[in-house]
């Protein structure tokens, strides 16, 4: 297949997508809150999916009427979920064979993720992934600006300079593959058991469904 992705680029998220991590949140999560002495709703980690860190605590401490401080909350977080993402964490099956099967077809490749790169970058290096990326980018380089937008698929279009209808963006959320598709990229949907609830939204709206990287397509 050399040769048959020249032009073209694959846009991956992270958690959920690439990353077997899911379960990393789910324990930052019950730890953070049942400190507080506060049980979490069913429905926590399906809100705050498509938002940006600082939107997610934000929205944690409006919904649960904390005294935190935004920074601190986020400082908590990150020093939970720092150790699991440098070393637990695992590729999603197959990931890493495909990765080096688009990178030698021309394709080029970028990471956008809602991760900050104290997160992403270690998770990154311990999976052995890192290499296969032209360009790495989160929401934080984008102001901030959260996965129900298509703010930070299309910088990293930008920065692999290809047009967004060349590319092709890999997402376990629904407002990400809604978003990448509202300019003109395609979007193929991992499953992850967090977005269960919404997986037949999910596999209706989507251009392909994945449950791990062995049928993802060849030629984007």
């Amino acid at each position: 297949m050399k040769g048959n992705n020249i032009g073209k680029a694959a846009i991956f998220d992270l958690d959920g997508t690439l990353l077997d991590s899911m379960g990393v949140w789910d324990h930052v999560d019950d730890v953070s809150l049942n400190s507080r002495g506060i049980a979490v709703p069913e429905d926590y980690a399906q809100a705050v999916s498509h938002m940006q860190f600082r939107e997610i605590a934000d929205y944690t401490i409006a919904r649960f009427n904390l005294s935190d401080d935004p920074q601190d909350l986020m400082d908590e977080w990150n020093a939970l979920a720092r150790e699991a993402y440098a070393t637990i964490v695992e590729v999603k099956p197959h990931a890493v064979e495909y990765l080096a099967s688009l990178k030698a077809s021309g394709a080029k490749l970028a990471v956008a993720t809602t991760l900050p790169p104290q997160l992403r970058d270690p998770a990154m290096d311990h999976v052995g992934i890192a290499q296969f990326f032209d360009e790495i980018c989160s929401t934080d380089d984008v102001q901030f600006v959260g996965k129900d937008q298509p703010d930070v698929y299309l910088h990293a279009a930008s920065l692999l300079n290809i047009e967004p209808h060349h590319c092709t963006v890999f997402e376990d959320i629904l407002p990400g593959l809604q978003a990448a598709q509202s300019v003109g990229m395609k979007a193929w949907a991992m499953h992850d058991d967090s977005s269960d609830a919404l997986w037949p939204q999910i596999c209706e709206v989507a251009d392909g469904v994945l449950f791990d990287f062995s049928n993802a397509p060849l030629v984007l």
